[in-house]
C-alpha cells in the first residue's frame, strides 16, 4: 500500500509563517514561489501571533493580481516603466525616512527614467539583457566601467525589488556587471603642491584635509563640524558619520590637520551647527560645486591634457590617503595594513583590497 500523500497545511493563497525567519509569507496560485508580506511602513510582518496583519497585507496584495494574468510568473501586465516607477517611489520613501542618500536617489530617477524612454512600454516578460547591454553602449559619455557598474547595479535593484514584493520573476537575474577596477590615481607631493597653488584658500583648505584624513569629500568631510571634534592629550579626534554606510567612527588626525581644525573653529565653534569646511560664500560644499572647481583647476594645470591627469578629481584625495598609508608615507616607509586601512577610511577590508591592496598592499 503506497504512502498517504501529507496535505498542503495551507492552501496556495493563503498567507503562512515560516519559523525559519519568523515571517509571513504568501504564494499565489499555479507558482511555487513565496513572497514576503509587508506592513504599511514596508518592514517585513513577524512574528507568529501576528497572522491578522499577514491576512491584511495578503488581501491588499489580491488587489494587484486582478492587474496581471494570474497564472504568468513573468509578470503579465507588468510592464518595464511600471517596475521602474515603483522603484523610484521606494527611494523617494526611503530619501523621506534618511534611509537613502539624495545622490542615490538622483541617479536612480535619471537612469530608470532614460531606460523607460529606451524599452518602457517593454513587457517584463519579453525584456532581455541584450536590450539592457544595447541601451548601455548606446550613451556615448558613459564609457568609464564604473559608471556601467553603477547603472546596472540601480537597474538590477529596481527588478529585484519587484520581485521580491510582487513576485514578478527577474528577466536579468545574471546580468553581468563590469569588474571593479583597482584605484591607482593619486596626487605626487609635486601635484598636490600644484593644486594649491592655483585655487583659493577656502577650497585648498577642503582638498588639503581630504589628503590627510582620506574622508569622503562630500558626504563625510564637507559635513564635519565642531561639535565632532573631540581633544584630549593624545591628539584631536574627528567622529565621523558617513551618510553613504550609515556607520559613525572616530579618525585621528594629523598635526597639520589639527592645526587647520582649530583655525577654522573660531569661524565656527561648538553649538553654531555651520560646517568648519565652507566656500567663500561661507556656505558647505557640495558635489556639483566641488566638481566644478576641480575642473577649473585642471584646466589651469593643464592636466585635462594629460593621459593620467585628466581622471584627477576631488576623489583622487582619498585614493591619495589609502596609498600613502599603505606605502608608509607619512610614518618613515612603515606602511598600515589592509585591515587597518580599512578602519580608517570606513570600508570593509575586501573593498579596500579591491580598490587598493592588489596592487599598494
Amino acid at each position: 500500500m503506497g504512502r498517504k500523500r501529507q496535505q498542503r497545511r495551507q492552501p496556495h493563497g493563503s498567507a503562512w509563517h515560516w519559523k525559519q525567519t519568523d515571517c509571513w509569507y504568501y504564494t499565489r496560485p499555479g507558482t511555487r514561489k513565496r513572497i514576503a508580506l509587508f506592513d504599511d511602513d514596508g518592514q517585513r510582518i513577524r512574528g507568529k501571533g501576528n497572522r491578522e496583519a499577514a491576512e491584511l497585507a495578503l488581501a491588499r496584495e489580491k488587489l494587484s493580481w486582478e492587474d496581471s494574468s494570474p497564472g504568468a510568473e513573468g509578470g503579465g501586465e507588468w510592464l518595464v516603466a511600471r517596475v521602474c516607477s515603483d522603484y523610484i517611489q521606494y527611494c523617494e520613501s526611503g530619501l523621506a525616512k534618511g534611509a537613502i542618500s539624495k545622490n542615490h536617489r538622483d541617479n536612480t530617477v535619471n537612469w530608470l527614467n532614460d531606460l523607460c524612454a529606451y524599452c518602457g512600454a517593454l513587457l517584463v516578460a519579453q525584456l532581455k539583457k541584450g536590450q539592457v547591454q544595447q541601451w548601455l553602449e548606446n550613451h556615448s559619455t558613459w564609457r568609464s566601467s564604473e559608471t556601467h557598474r553603477s547603472v546596472i547595479a540601480i537597474v538590477l535593484a529596481a527588478f529585484n525589488r519587484a520581485e521580491e514584493m510582487h513576485g514578478i520573476a527577474n528577466p536579468l537575474k545574471g546580468l553581468k556587471k563590469p569588474r571593479p577596477k583597482p584605484r591607482l590615481h593619486s596626487f605626487s607631493p609635486e601635484d598636490e603642491k600644484s593644486l594649491y597653488s592655483v585655487t583659493e584658500p577656502c577650497f585648498g583648505s577642503f582638498l588639503f584635509a581630504a589628503v590627510h584624513t582620506g574622508l569622503r569629500p562630500f558626504c563625510e568631510l564637507a559635513k564635519i563640524t565642531a561639535d565632532d571634534i573631540e581633544e584630549n592629550e593624545r591628539g584631536m579626534m574627528w567622529r565621523v558619520c558617513s551618510t553613504k554606510t550609515r556607520k559613525n567612527r572616530k579618525l585621528p588626525v594629523r598635526y597639520e590637520v589639527a592645526e587647520l581644525t582649530r583655525k577654522l573653529m573660531k569661524t565656527a565653534p561648538k553649538g553654531s551647527g555651520v560646517p568648519l569646511f565652507r566656500n567663500t560664500k561661507g556656505k558647505p560644499w557640495k558635489q556639483m560645486t566641488g566638481v566644478v572647481r576641480f575642473i577649473a583647476i585642471k584646466q589651469k594645470l593643464e592636466w585635462d591634457q594629460h593621459p593620467v591627469k585628466t581622471n584627477y578629481s576631488c576623489y583622487t584625495c582619498r585614493h591619495t590617503y589609502a596609498h600613502r598609508m599603505l606605502s608608509g608615507y607619512w610614518t618613515g616607509g612603515v606602511g598600515c595594513s589592509i585591515e587597518r586601512l580599512a578602519e580608517l577610511i570606513g570600508d570593509t577590508p575586501k573593498v579596500a583590497f579591491d580598490h587598493y591592496g592588489k596592487d599598494w598592499g
